[in-house]
């Protein structure tokens, strides 16, 4: 079991003393401040709360392990007071008295602006709102990939509408799946951010997305679809000379439904035009389903050019109600090698260019998606705006002056919010006010969790809904 106690930058342990004489409240908020995209999805704090700060997460056995650790770490023991913690575990039996409000998870918030705040409930714990910072902040990971998830169905959005006859549009939410949970960081990454990704699509091998997603979001069934698919080490056992028996035995193994099958083992170009498209294309044709062919190596748009040719030109196609190509529903392709924000976007206009519909096209985007995302990608803060000391409130920011690259002065991005907030939405969308501004609309935020109890509960249902372009 986690200990709360030692889950916090090391240096937060001297704040208690640092905080000026007579403090006794620290409010902070969290926002993005900018970055790569224009707004955010807020996803993935719930599973924070019950995950690490639901119920008594203070014990005697975790005071005295931090009490043994922590001096370690300092290599002095007047830096660490243990008398804190054991004030929450006798006054609050353990729990934690702060209240968190934040936005509804899977609202969609233009940057630069307040999605969640936290402060003490307790005025002689007031060195605990920041404590909790190192542990709350990460939910900048969830929040950016479904972001990123997000940005990427407005892009697939625009080519379907452009390119892909109306039927097609009802599959949209199985054109990005994900395939990153080998390379993401740890079981616990691949789950929240697997299932950051389902806020918006439903395509995903990553098994543990679902398990998140049922488990600490009241998922109803599992919101992650996948399909049978074969890996090299399928395809390559019988060898170069071996590859179209291997093949034909995947489509006798599954005459039914959808089906994906690597074709890159040796040559994509030979296993498109010469077994799918000559010697098994009868088979191919006859199946009640779809086979998915898979080319996994070379450049994006020249293989799948390449291999749109080869297999309209054996297999055939038809024009949609908008004058694109479209190969028989027997068969479509899925590109998962060199996936990422910008390629699908290029890959998508040369199909167009080329005349071939986006709805011949699924992806499978691995590291890109939940992995190479860090908290600047959508610049991600959680500062003090607002304490009271001795009673009395004093609003707090930082307007850091920095030396830009030619030397010279300006005010930093970094330049954080003064005050008590609320987040409203009026007939030109969001914005961050004053917590006693604009009386007659109503805050956004919500307390989800206060004095130890997690008082909202959603379910990703909901939260999909939420986020829905």
């Amino acid at each position: 079991m986690q200990n709360l106690i030692l889950l916090a930058d090391a240096y937060k342990y001297s704040h208690h003393k640092l905080y000026v004489p007579g403090t006794n409240k620290i409010y902070s908020y969290l926002e993005s401040r900018g970055g790569l995209f224009s707004e955010t999805v807020f996803y993935g704090l719930q599973y924070l709360l019950k995950a690490y700060l639901e119920g008594q997460v203070i014990t005697a056995e975790k005071i005295k392990e931090a009490s043994e650790m922590l001096p370690e770490v300092f290599g002095r023991d007047d830096v660490f007071d243990a008398s804190r913690f054991q004030y929450l575990l006798e006054e609050h039996s353990g729990h934690l008295p702060v209240r968190i409000k934040a936005v509804p998870e899977g609202t969609v918030v233009p940057v630069k602006n307040v999605l969640m705040t936290i402060e003490n409930t307790d005025p002689k714990c007031y060195w605990l709102t920041n404590f909790l910072e190192t542990l709350l902040m990460q939910v900048w990971y969830p929040n950016t990939v479904a972001t990123l998830s997000r940005e990427i169905k407005k892009i697939v959005l625009q080519y379907f509408k452009a390119t892909a006859s109306a039927a097609s549009q009802a599959g949209i939410d199985l054109v990005l799946n994900d395939f990153g949970f080998r390379g993401a960081t740890s079981v616990e990454a691949a789950g929240l951010g697997g299932s950051a990704h389902l806020v918006n699509f439903s395509g995903s091998d990553t098994l543990a997305a679902s398990t998140f997603a049922k488990r600490y979001y009241h998922a109803s069934k599992a919101p992650g679809l996948s399909i049978p698919a074969t890996e090299h080490s399928i395809v390559t056992l019988l060898g170069e000379a071996g590859e179209e028996k291997i093949f034909k035995h995947v489509l006798d193994t599954f005459p039914e439904g959808t089906i994906a099958c690597v074709s890159d083992s040796y040559n994509i170009f030979r296993a498109c035009e010469e077994y799918w498209g000559t010697l098994l294309k009868d088979q191919v044709l006859a199946r009640k389903g779809t086979l998915v062919i898979r080319p996994d190596s070379g450049d994006p748009v020249r293989t799948l050019l390449k291999v749109f040719g080869i297999l309209m030109d054996k297999f055939g196609f038809t024009l949609n109600e908008k004058g694109y190509k479209v190969l028989p529903p027997q068969v479509r392709v899925i590109q998962g090698d060199g996936i990422n924000y910008q390629s699908i976007r290029e890959i998508y206009a040369a199909l167009q260019q080329a005349g071939i519909s986006a709805e011949n096209l699924v992806l499978g985007m691995g590291g890109a998606l939940i992995q190479k995302v860090n908290r600047d990608t959508q610049e991600f803060a959680l500062k003090c705006s607002y304490a009271e000391i001795n009673g009395e409130g004093v609003d707090v920011s930082k307007s850091p002056v920095e030396m830009d690259a030619s030397g010279e002065l300006r005010t930093s991005f970094k330049k954080s919010k003064a005050g008590k907030f609320k987040l409203v939405k009026g007939s030109d969308g969001y914005k961050t006010v004053g917590a006693d501004e604009f009386p007659e609309l109503p805050d956004v935020l919500e307390t989800v969790f206060e004095d130890g109890k997690l008082v909202k509960d959603q379910r990703f249902e909901d939260i999909r809904k939420n986020a829905a372009i």
